[in-house]
């Protein structure tokens, strides 16, 4: 995937959920944060599914690498 189409998924994604929030203001705010929520947590997996993809062509293991990470941070906390 190119910095290109990775810049057009991000710019969409982020078009999209602030459309989407600006619909929720107008009307009842019963519920916003939960679309919020949801709004951010599919941002962050298409992030992530983008960094897997450009990943995936090259020898880079991120699933080594972040799993050493979160390794190290509950070491670190639960001291």
């Amino acid at each position: 995937m190119t910095h290109r189409t990775a810049a057009r998924l991000h710019a969409w994604l982020t078009s999209s959920t602030a459309h989407a929030a600006e619909r929720l203001r107008s009307g009842p705010e019963r519920g916003q944060g939960t679309v919020e929520y949801v709004a951010l947590i599919l941002l962050v997996a298409g992030v992530l599914a983008v960094a897997v993809a450009a990943a995936g062509k090259s020898s880079f293991r991120l699933d080594e690498t972040v799993s050493e990470q979160l390794t190290k941070a509950i070491e670190t906390v639960s001291k």
